[in-house]
């Protein structure tokens, strides 16, 4: 039987805390995802540049974030959801697996949020393997019709048979979700209790891992101090067989 972990993490933009309090996280983030040890990690809230902040943090990277949180020996790819007057931000895949494409596309429900889905293709050993990135609105109704928005990107550039996973911050308190993406054929780990938000003392889960066409095994949630100082949501862990 042969695995395939996969990570999803919000990290904040890798700084924690506001005003002149504020700190930088974004070297303890890389160092944290060596740790997740997982094939596939899917960030949400990744910095390409930010001008105020490289001014202000003497250690900030060079590199835009998702490169530098890349360990050796994966691939990273970026793509943009939302343009501020500093800078930019959006998701991230990193892969153990050789990237074959990617692409974006624009989920923005209206003006006051900017959100993105990006979907990367794999090559999994001898099989492709389709992951989109998420990060859903902060509106119940913005989040339906995103989901609604992914599940036809999905029916227009996947081949039916291909396996999917869909991973990221879906701000779906309560798991309102879980029905609409199950009636697609999409499954997660709906017997775990899987709380990682706020990450200081976990209440509910609002990062998921959804997949279609390969076996849930088994999920986990790294805890404790290290973790709750580096972002305000814990990453999510899930294997499955494939």
């Amino acid at each position: 039987m042969s695995l395939l972990r996969i990570a999803t993490y919000n990290i904040h933009k890798g700084v924690q805390g506001l005003g002149p309090v504020r700190r930088l996280e974004i070297h303890n983030i890389g160092h944290a995802v060596e740790q997740l040890d997982a094939d596939v990690v899917c960030l949400q809230e990744v910095r390409k540049l930010h001008r105020r902040e490289e001014r202000y943090f003497t250690r900030w990277p060079e590199l835009p974030q998702a490169e530098f949180l890349c360990p050796e020996g994966y691939y990273a790819v970026y793509q943009t959801n939302a343009k501020t007057k500093h800078g930019e931000h959006g998701n991230a895949l990193l892969s153990r697996w050789p990237v074959v494409t990617h692409g974006h596309e624009d989920m923005s429900d209206h003006r006051f949020e900017q959100r993105g889905l990006l979907h990367v293709e794999l090559e999994v050993g001898r099989r492709m393997v389709h992951v989109i990135v998420l990060h859903l609105g902060l509106i119940a109704g913005s989040r339906v019709r995103q989901v609604e928005q992914m599940v036809r990107f999905i029916e227009r550039e996947i081949p039916r048979k291909a396996p999917v996973i869909v991973a990221g911050d879906f701000n779906d308190w309560g798991g309102k979700l879980r029905s609409v993406l199950n009636a697609h054929g999409f499954q997660d780990f709906l017997a775990e209790k899987a709380a990682t938000y706020p990450s200081r003392l976990p209440l509910a889960q609002l990062d998921y891992v959804y997949a279609r066409g390969l076996k849930p095994v088994g999920l986990e949630i790294p805890r404790g101090r290290i973790w709750w100082r580096m972002s305000d949501h814990l990453p999510l862990i899930a294997e499955f067989k494939i």
